[in-house]
């Protein structure tokens, strides 16, 4: 199989541009690709796949012309497509265009055009980060940590499991107001640990996993809450 090239891509980048009415030229100073049409100038960085080289070339680029491309073979599969769709976001960060090229029959494809990137807030998502940031008690997790990661949902669901050992079955109402967790109910009946069962109407007390659970050291190891 003969080894893909930078140079595979230039003449249907090329072809690309000079149908946009631009004059192309290829290796001009720095550049791979050097367009242009009156006193537009456009820049194309050519490279078989996306690395931070090419991210870091491109970016250069920006010092001689807010048009740069980076032009790159199309993608391969379902996880070529993930990978290469997480780069466009990327570039699209960095004001920098994307193409894609078709090797098969030149076809290229423009997924970003080059141009200042202003980003959407969430504010959903960033009212879930706030609300977890308030609600988590001191700060249990070492930042970089991979694993299992104590939430302000399981401190909650501790709390409550400390609370019942030592009262035994309670009303989820008496719960809240002695733990200060206002979803006490809600949380025992969902049980997400498997720690609380329904005794009575309204009452729970603790299984044998949540007994277990409280004897451990820091109540640590039991996993993390779902998504709210």
């Amino acid at each position: 199989m003969t080894r893909l090239s930078e140079t595979d891509l230039y003449a249907p980048v090329k072809a690309h541009l000079e149908a946009a009415g631009y004059a192309v030229k290829g290796e001009v100073g720095p550049a791979d690709v050097m367009g242009v049409a009156g006193d537009e100038v456009v820049l194309v960085e050519l490279k078989v796949g996306f690395s931070l080289t090419l991210l870091q070339q491109a970016v250069a680029r920006q010092k001689i012309t807010d048009a740069v491309y980076v032009a790159v073979p199309r993608w391969r599969g379902r996880a070529g497509w993930k990978a290469f769709k997480g780069n466009v976001d990327l570039c699209r960060r960095l004001g920098l265009g994307v193409l894609s090229v078709r090797l098969e029959d030149g076809i290229v494809e423009v997924h970003a055009d080059p141009k200042p990137y202003s980003p959407r807030k969430s504010a959903p998502r960033r009212a879930r980060l706030l609300g977890e940031f308030a609600r988590r008690a001191g700060d249990p997790n070492r930042g970089g940590t991979r694993g299992k990661v104590v939430t302000a949902y399981r401190q909650d669901a501790e709390r409550m499991a400390v609370h019942l050992a030592a009262e035994g079955p309670c009303k989820g109402a008496a719960v809240a107001k002695a733990t200060g967790v206002a979803k006490a109910t809600e949380m025992m009946r969902i049980n997400h640990y498997g720690w609380f069962e329904r005794v009575a109407p309204g009452v729970y007390g603790l299984t044998e996993a949540g007994r277990a659970a409280i004897a451990t050291d820091g109540l640590a190891a039991m996993g993390d809450a779902p998504e709210a």
